[in-house]
């Protein structure tokens, strides 16, 4: 996009910049933004999409690495899209360089309508910061926090009907254990599921803290960290649903990516880290024909469009670790557009 056309963009998505943005927002530690920064100094110019925009931590070190690209940013989180207008109406360096749009990352439709919308044909690259954000962690009344006393919500759009206290409330014990295990490899998930059934009505995350605490035998309590944090953490991932559609939305990012562009992604559990795994190794070989469907897949590219690993699960430093507890279970991949060579 040219300057002129990222202006123009910026008044349709952005048409009230608000710079009375909620004061509840907080100071963020981006996870590795150092390595994240410096996966997107070789790509080519134009845009690359933080599909997990937050604060817009790892955006900001994403534009001053690279002067040749801008950012498109998407969230699905009110206070996430107030905070970012109030960036572009603080700095004007950002007001041609940074674009946001309130969507759901996973969502494959929006994802694709807003390339479209904008005009995108090819993007230099997308992130994909798969954590909760520190806000919403840290404001009780978010009710992500098992430490925190806050009403059970968990939503990261509160535009949506499905909140934390629907499925701790109503979802019988054997889909409670079920989500538990697949969304948290949770070894305890039935003997927590039959206790929060057994404890309803449950409204605050204070109150389900204590039902899981009490469910998980003493030995395991006084190892691995809170012993509620991996059911907090399922539930989430079910009220968001999480997962249901990001092996789709990674391979549309990966096929509107031009050559030399890269997707990087940090994951915070194995549920994610399986499925970005699974779609980078599948993307890595030759394709006869897509495996998923694309806009951005041509009949002139079938068999040609390939990546290349350039991070595999890279951690944290031990030292951001220490520093930041957050990044202590953060994974990044990252790959690079490639080409084959051509068939004989």
């Amino acid at each position: 996009m040219t300057s002129e056309q990222s202006s123009d963009l910026n008044s349709q998505l952005n048409p009230q910049l608000n710079p009375q943005v909620s004061s509840r927002l907080t100071t963020h530690e981006p996870v590795m933004l150092n390595e994240i920064a410096q996966c997107f100094t070789t790509v080519p110019p134009g845009v690359v999409v933080d599909a997990t925009f937050g604060l817009g931590g790892h955006s900001k070190a994403i534009l001053k690495a690279n002067p040749s690209i801008q950012i498109l940013g998407l969230d699905q989180d009110a206070d996430a899209i107030a905070n970012a207008e109030r960036m572009i109406a603080d700095d004007a360096s950002l007001r041609d360089r940074l674009t946001v749009r309130r969507v759901r990352f996973d969502c494959f439709d929006s994802l694709n309508a807003v390339l479209e919308e904008l005009s995108i044909k090819e993007i230099s690259g997308a992130l994909f910061d798969l954590g909760v954000s520190s806000p919403q962690l840290d404001f009780a009344e978010r009710g992500f926090s098992y430490r925190n006393d806050g009403p059970l919500d968990m939503r990261m759009d509160q535009r949506s009907e499905l909140s934390a206290a629907d499925v701790v409330n109503n979802y019988q014990e054997s889909e409670l254990a079920g989500i538990i295990t697949q969304n948290a490899d949770e070894r305890f998930a039935r003997r927590i599921a039959r206790a929060i059934v057994a404890a309803r009505p449950i409204s605050t995350t204070t109150h389900l803290a204590e039902v899981i605490v009490a469910a998980i035998p003493a030995p395991a309590r006084r190892t691995g960290g809170h012993p509620a944090k991996r059911t907090f953490q399922a539930i989430r991932i079910e009220v968001n649903k999480e997962l249901e559609i990001l092996a789709r939305t990674l391979q549309i990012a990966i096929d509107a990516t031009k050559v030399g562009g890269r997707v990087a992604v940090l994951t915070y559990h194995s549920g994610e880290n399986r499925i970005v795994k699974q779609v980078f190794r599948s993307s890595e070989k030759d394709a006869d024909e897509p495996k998923i469907g694309s806009p951005f897949i041509h009949e002139s590219q079938l068999g040609t469009r390939r990546v290349r690993r350039v991070r595999m699960a890279q951690y944290p430093s031990e030292q951001e670790q220490t520093q930041n507890r957050r990044a202590k279970s953060a994974r990044l991949r990252v790959i690079e557009k490639a080409l084959a060579e051509a068939r004989g």
